[in-house]
């Protein structure tokens, strides 16, 4: 009786479990009208075939199939993959207003409780940290900087006279340096120093819990928040470290400016001018922190690039050495107003940032609105990746782009072939776009022109030698780190001064800065202050 009493409502419940089994197996389909991509699987879309590292590689070789935009399922949410200056510019660019937010990231947030610019949503958090950012570089105040950063040059030089073997940590330091200098008024005369120690430290470990793919993906799938992990013993070290560095390095200069002590740097303005900035404690440590991560990591990163590619491609930096030559010889040491004058250096610089982009994926946006682009949906949500180095590693755009060939900017002014339309190109597409564009450009091309400069005119920068025959041995240009910036692994080149009286100007110019440096030395430790004045002598 019971039975027969509820076999009328048999049909609806299991109509009802078969509308719920059709519903779990479309999750990963890809919804119509979106960009075209590879097959997906039932619930996991194309996570199954998701890289788990070097994740830009992947992308690029799905774009020589699907196109320069095109779409992936990861579960039930949907990336776009772009790999065309042409839709950067029409869609990133051009409607910005829906293209310029972020999407959720548990591990960041776990880390830096939201307050980071680089991964904050399109919010009244994210708006603060920018203002206050652009009172930092824009191009005005960039100028401002040039004395620090043209100082921490003549360090470099000196140093990789000094110890031409220890260059990849003298890069390191100098590019640290000058961050702490302009933002906390604390200078770092060696590598060993321990804000910049700790500085790479916890930077190797927060660039490895950014990188696409080598985590669970906790955004998508919620629930593998609450399993075991390793991602989470992660988290915990890098807010531990981070907080000990960034509010560390603030409390000193809160202290400075109770006593009276101000050395004018940066974040002492943002600490005076909190509440015209909208910003508390915790915007402000991070604030700090997030510029560090900025100015030292790529600037970093784009030097040991520029060194490697002169190693293996020497014909490169015998041109730039005659260029160089022709307008400074051993007279003095490059100045910034040099710059227009070396066109075949600039695009030197233009063709490492092509070769070997410091953030092939950068991090990816997010679409506040959904969009029609091109007939596709764009739609509300989904995760946006711009694929940097597929965009400079295309065949179709460049002659032999595996090629280090600073010529290819003489010839066209993209660097692109003959031919092809580079009107939708721009000279900075390596520091993003849209309203994320990295903020920095001024103060970041300041840094990369003195010193790609210096380093030219300078030193002769040669391979390995094998012990047993003399004979140059080959570097590995694809000998890479993982995460969202990369760098080459440490490499083994020889540095020679390339004159005697270039010797005396890099000396020269390095005692010469010794005031400078003065002002940024007053809190640095008792051993970096011993060390300071061994090394002066």
């Amino acid at each position: 009786m019971v039975v027969s009493a509820l076999s009328p409502f048999w049909p609806y419940a299991i109509a009802l479990f078969v509308w719920a089994v059709i519903k779990v197996i479309r999750i990963g389909h890809r919804e119509s009208g979106l960009p075209p991509g590879p097959p997906t699987v039932p619930v996991l879309g194309n996570l199954n075939i998701f890289p788990t590292e070097n994740v830009h590689y992947k992308f690029t070789q799905w774009a020589r199939v699907y196109g320069g935009i095109y779409s992936l399922k990861v579960g039930p949410s949907t990336l776009i993959i772009i790999t065309s200056p042409i839709v950067v510019k029409e869609l990133m660019d051009g409607r910005s207003a829906s293209t310029s937010d972020r999407p959720p990231h548990y591990m960041g947030t776990l880390i830096t409780g939201g307050s980071s610019i680089v991964l904050a949503g399109n919010s009244k958090v994210w708006r603060a940290l920018r203002k206050a950012t652009h009172r930092m570089l824009a191009t005005q105040p960039s100028l401002e900087h040039l004395v620090i950063q043209k100082t921490e040059a003549a360090q470099l030089m000196y140093d990789i006279l000094r110890s031409p073997e220890d260059f990849f940590t003298h890069i390191r330091r100098y590019s640290n340096s000058v961050m702490l200098s302009v933002l906390y008024g604390k200078r770092c005369p060696r590598y060993e120093s321990p804000e910049t120690k700790a500085f790479y430290t916890v930077n190797h470990l927060w660039n490895h819990a950014l990188e696409p793919g080598a985590h669970p993906p906790l955004d998508l799938l919620p629930f593998l928040r609450y399993l075991p992990g390793s991602w989470k013993d992660l988290c915990k070290q890098v807010k531990t470290l981070q907080r000990q560095l960034y509010f560390g390095l603030l409390d000193e200069c809160q202290t400075r400016l109770q006593h009276g002590q101000e050395t004018g740097c940066f974040m002492e303005s943002v600490l005076q001018n909190q509440k015209f900035f909208g910003m508390d404690r915790e915007l402000t440590g991070y604030l700090g922190g997030a510029l560090i991560e900025g100015g030292s990591d790529t600037t970093s990163s784009f030097l040991h690039s520029f060194i490697l590619a002169l190693t293996a491609f020497p014909e490169v930096q015998r041109k730039a050495q005659e260029e160089i030559d022709r307008l400074l010889g051993d007279q003095r040491i490059p100045t910034l107003d040099d710059f227009a004058s070396l066109p075949y250096i600039q695009a030197v610089i233009k063709e490492t940032h092509r070769f070997r982009p410091v953030a092939p994926l950068a991090i990816p946006h997010a679409m506040t609105t959904t969009e029609t682009y091109h007939g596709y949906t764009i739609p509300k949500g989904a995760t946006v990746f711009v694929n940097t180095w597929g965009m400079f590693h295309d065949p179709d755009a460049f002659e032999n782009p595996e090629v280090f060939d600073p010529d290819r900017y003489l010839r066209t002014e993209h660097g692109t072939k003959p031919g092809v339309d580079d009107r939708c190109y721009r000279s900075t597409l390596a520091f993003g776009s849209g309203r994320r564009i990295c903020p920095g450009i001024n103060f970041a091309n300041n840094s990369l022109a003195l010193n790609v400069m210096n380093l030219i005119w300078a030193f002769q920068i040669s391979p390995p030698l094998d012990a047993a025959t003399g004979t140059p041995l080959p570097v590995d240009i694809f000998a890479y780190s993982k995460g969202v910036t990369t760098a080459p692994y440490p490499f083994q080149c020889q540095i020679t001064p390339r004159s005697d009286s270039k010797v005396k100007l890099i000396k020269a110019a390095f005692l010469d800065a010794t005031d400078i440096f003065a002002r940024f030395e007053s809190s640095i430790s008792a051993e970096d202050k011993e060390w300071v004045r061994n090394y002066r002598l």
